[in-house]
């Protein structure tokens, strides 16, 4: 149970190529025609580079700005230094928690939330969620032995059904 953050955090964890992105993308819209205001947090493990050399964003980051805010109409672009190595926990430090009601996380399967497991038996990677007590659901579209809650990967709308029923069931503090 999530006692640190004040609303649910959720990850999609599985390995490259598994679907986490195309998932993720077919459950936001779902979640918001529930009345859910989803945050995103994207993980990469290579380094991304929004503010494009010659940019001003980019001047300031490599005149040493700590933080530079890119602002236009309807969007607002963030740059900072990291403080720690990549951790979620600084990353969940940034959500404007008022403005939303569950997170979901792509990527970062080694932390410490509730995750839901996609897995694709045809990449040959191991399965997750067998030395993973953090993991509360899979979704393959493989047949898989397992205990936990299995949804078929291709059906997104029971996926977000699930989300919700578990956020709602879920006791988070205030």
């Amino acid at each position: 149970m999530n006692t640190k953050w004040p609303k649910p955090i959720i990850a999609l964890a599985g390995y490259s190529g598994s679907g986490k992105t195309t998932l993720l993308s077919q459950l936001i819209p779902q979640l918001k025609a529930a009345g859910l205001n989803v945050a995103v947090i994207k993980h990469s493990h290579h380094a991304i580079e929004l503010d494009k050399s010659g940019k001003d964003s980019q001047k300031f980051v490599a005149a040493g700005a700590d933080q530079v805010i890119l602002s236009c109409p309807h969007k607002r672009y963030h740059f900072s230094i990291q403080q720690q190595h990549d951790e979620l926990d600084e990353q969940l430090s940034w959500i404007n928690w008022q403005l939303c009601d569950l997170v979901i996380v792509e990527g970062y399967r080694h932390s410490e939330v509730a995750k839901i497991e996609i897995h694709r038996s045809d990449l040959g990677k191991p399965l997750l969620f067998e030395n993973d007590k953090r993991i509360i659901a899979v979704a393959s579209p493989n047949h898989l032995s397992t205990d936990l809650p299995l949804f078929d990967l291709n059906k997104p709308e029971l996926i977000a059904d699930f989300i919700l029923a578990y956020t709602n069931n879920e006791k988070f503090v205030k």
